[in-house]
């Protein structure tokens, strides 16, 4: 089995990241936080051309997809940058409509693949928010068995990165499907949702990493740089070590929704709790090493330091992650109807 990434892909990754650098983001992230959309709306487009939300999406509704390792790659990029904006709600949405209702996916997943529109979700089992459902064209629920588009919004709640706009869509809404076509598109779309939130979790790790390295080499403590001190160099070796432990996961994850693997939603959850636990153990050890700067909000460390919490905990907790990881398929092949491959647009 390969785990390294070919010219192509390495490529994409290189592309996302100059112009996600070249966007500026920590300014996305504060407009966004303070409730003007614009530049995230723009940058949302420029993503949408660069193919991020084609990923997931089957070829006969515009998409290129699915593709669950460049989708690794994109959403790594995403969480290093801190790209605001329910990116992940929006692909997991696309797989979601993809598999419930014909005529809903026709509707949006060609709208969704090209960024001429963005949408939220929210599924049982996930909590009952929905991810800036006051900055979509549409809020997705799904209840029982039906798939509903939201009436609006709903109430706003504080979350602990406010660039993460948590709102509860009221109940109701115009019924697009329903029936067991909708429960097992759920299931398959929080698996997605699941994936590329571990990707986003292993990101933010990466750029806090980085920010901390690159601190500790600068700030000077008895004559010698802090980064010279052994008990800073285990601390950030740890974290160096949780990160590279979750990517193999997160790609290990993305082979199995590629094969359709009847173990993939434990991959998935395995990938998800690693990447979560990584993230945040970086969050941890940068607070702590860049001292009391390390609080300030007008450092930008702190736009990803409020991510990491929320990222381990969003689309599976660390413990309903690891039930997963411990619970056995069932059937006759290894694999029941919440375990179903993971590609074209089926899901009858």
């Amino acid at each position: 089995m390969r785990f390294l990434l070919d010219d192509e892909q390495r490529d994409f990754a290189r592309s996302l990241d100059a112009m996600l650098t070249a966007a500026d983001t920590p300014a996305v992230v504060r407009a966004w936080a303070a409730g003007d959309h614009g530049p995230g709306r723009t940058l949302w487009n420029r993503l949408a051309e660069a193919g991020v939300f084609a990923l997931a999406v089957p070829e006969p509704y515009g998409g290129v997809g699915p593709l669950p390792v460049e989708l690794a790659v994109a959403f790594t990029e995403l969480g290093r940058h801190a790209v605001p904006g329910p990116v992940v709600e929006t692909v997991a949405a696309g797989v979601l409509l993809a598999g419930a209702d014909e005529a809903a996916a026709k509707e949006w997943l060609p709208r969704l693949a090209s960024g001429a529109a963005t949408a939220t979700l929210r599924t049982d089992g996930y909590g009952p928010y929905a991810l800036d459902a006051d900055a979509v064209d549409a809020v997705f629920t799904v209840s029982g068995d039906e798939l509903r588009l939201a009436p609006g919004p709903g109430a706003l709640t504080v979350s602990t990165d406010p660039a993460r706009r948590l709102l509860s869509p009221p109940p109701g809404g115009e019924l697009l499907a329903s029936g067991p076509r909708v429960v097992r598109a759920a299931v398959r779309a929080g698996r997605w949702a699941s994936f590329a939130t571990a990707a986003q979790a292993l990101g933010v790790g990466e750029a806090l990493l980085r920010a901390t390295v690159a601190h500790v080499g600068r700030r000077s403590q008895f004559g010698a740089p802090i980064g010279s001190f052994q008990a800073v160099k285990h601390r950030l070796a740890d974290v160096l070590l949780g990160l590279e432990f979750a990517r193999p996961l997160l790609y290990g994850a993305a082979v199995a929704l590629a094969e359709g693997a009847p173990d993939a939603d434990a991959e998935v959850a395995a990938a998800k709790v690693t990447a979560g636990e990584a993230g945040y153990a970086a969050a941890r050890a940068a607070l702590q090493l860049h001292g009391a700067v390390g609080y300030t909000e007008e450092l930008d460390l702190s736009l990803w330091l409020r991510k990491a919490r929320p990222l381990r905990d969003a689309w599976g907790t660390p413990g309903a992650c690891r039930a997963r990881v411990l619970a056995k398929p069932a059937g006759p092949a290894g694999q029941d109807a919440s375990r179903t491959p993971d590609r074209g647009a089926g899901g009858a």
